[in-house]
């Protein structure tokens, strides 16, 4: 779980940069999109290796959510009686364990979503693949505030996940070594804000009009 849950974070986080190319403006966002389509090109069909990284990832994403499912049922097995109180191992946030599995199924339904509106563009006002920008900005408008308000509620709920789940990953990968324990918190909560902040300026700045 570690393991997959380190790929996701360092998958969100090129994202998070590869959307920030937005404030550069439609022909370098574009020109950044068109990379992406015919990376590999002409030794690969086009697209083939964007696709072949989107199957990498919805895989990754698969292992870490049927992990998470087998260590859950483990735990519950061990401990059919359930405890009449529970207190956060140290170093844990009580509000984040508390919210990893409704914040999971809210992120399943935002990618579910944000697939349908920026790669596929099912959903979305601009047709046009090539035209990246005009997507996000199209998605972004004023007019469709909800859109930006579940984005938004989502990156919250990717917050929480990642400020557990580094922390968790660091604690498995090195072993609860407690002179490491406030540095690893601090790490884990560095990542989520960067990521967070990162992801919520690109929707926030089209929808008040600061890229257009």
């Amino acid at each position: 779980m570690a393991v997959s849950g380190v790929l996701l974070v360092l998958f969100i986080i090129a994202h998070m940069a590869g959307n920030l190319h937005v404030f550069e403006g439609r022909e370098e966002m574009n020109a950044y999109a068109h990379g992406l389509r015919t990376l590999g090109e002409p030794l690969l069909p086009h697209e083939s290796a964007l696709w072949v990284l989107r199957i990498g990832l919805i895989a990754a994403a698969a292992v870490h959510i049927w992990s998470a499912v087998v260590l859950t049922r483990r735990s519950l097995a061990a401990r059919p009686v359930r405890y009449h109180s529970r207190k956060p191992a140290k170093g844990e946030s009580r509000h984040a364990v508390a919210t990893m599995r409704w914040g999971a199924a809210v992120l399943v339904l935002f990618l579910a979503w944000h697939l349908l509106d920026l790669t596929f563009r099912t959903v979305n006002p601009v047709k046009d693949v090539p035209d990246a920008y005009g997507a996000v900005v199209a998605t972004f408008s004023p007019e469709r505030w909800p859109v930006t308000v579940f984005y938004l509620l989502a990156l919250v709920a990717l917050g929480f996940h990642l400020r557990h789940g580094v922390w968790s990953a660091v604690q498995t990968i090195a072993g609860p070594d407690t002179k490491w324990r406030k540095r690893t918190q601090a790490v884990a909560l560095a990542v989520a804000l960067v990521v967070v902040v990162g992801f919520a300026i690109v929707p926030l700045s089209v929808t008040f009009g600061l890229v257009e």
